[in-house]
């Protein structure tokens, strides 16, 4: 097991002894985080043994949700300007939609999915046919994208729903390249957002139930001339007007 997975492991493992009675397990994990000095064997009267956290161990869950808040933030913070980029094409934008994906099964069958694309717009016409739905997927961290490129069935609900597909990458976290060639490609750095790779473009028409989603949600009321804390973006726009 990768490093960062185990890491993973026996942080979680101390959230539930901090949240538990702290009755112990008896396995590897709890050997290994008692052999680190994150945990701490205790007897009651009764000559019960309980688990309770460590100083040393609440340093490293409060470093954990430190990286992981900051994260989160970054992660906002680029869904943000993306939403507004999409505002100064001309777009009607939505973030944070739950929306239902018809996904085509190999017997003929229809299963339907859950999306829930970080920012999701569609022209502002009157004609169906020329709304060109897209998605767009804001990855900040690595272990974040590899997680979803583990998943067809994620991104197969994405392009169910979008005339073309989008991962907007923090810049270092990985190479246009590993990303799949359903998907376009944006690097977000210091000076702006930059055109890594085109997304294909196919016509779709949204299903009725993607639309009553819509109809039931606001779109982003954020105006895109407002000051966005963030370098400005660049011209190369991955949206016609």
């Amino acid at each position: 097991m990768e490093k960062s997975a185990w890491a993973a492991a026996h942080r979680r493992r101390l959230r539930e002894v901090w949240r538990s009675a702290g009755w112990p397990c008896h396995d590897t994990l709890e050997l290994d985080l008692l052999a680190a000095g994150l945990l701490q064997r205790v007897w009651d009267a009764a000559g019960r043994e309980t688990l309770r956290v460590s100083d040393a161990g609440l340093q490293v869950l409060a470093s954990a949700r430190q990286r992981a808040q900051a994260a989160l933030n970054a992660h906002e913070a680029l869904v943000a300007r993306l939403a507004a980029d999409m505002q100064r094409a001309g777009r009607v934008v939505w973030r944070g939609l739950a929306l239902r994906a018809p996904l085509a099964q190999e017997d003929g069958s229809t299963r339907w999915a859950i999306a829930r694309p970080d920012v999701f717009s569609i022209r502002h016409t009157t004609q169906e046919d020329m709304t060109e739905p897209v998605v767009h997927e804001i990855k900040v961290s690595r272990a974040d994208l590899l997680s979803d490129l583990r998943t067809p069935a994620k991104g197969a609900a994405y392009r169910a729903l979008s005339s073309q597909c989008w991962y907007v990458l923090r810049e270092g976290i990985a190479q246009p390249d590993e990303v799949p060639a359903d998907y376009g490609v944006l690097l977000a750095g210091a000076s702006g957002l930059q055109l890594a790779r085109p997304a294909p473009r196919r016509a779709l028409r949204l299903p009725f139930a993607a639309w009553m989603a819509l109809a039931r949600s606001s779109p982003d009321a954020t105006s895109p001339d407002e000051d966005i804390d963030q370098a400005p973006l660049s011209p190369h726009s991955p949206l016609p007007a």
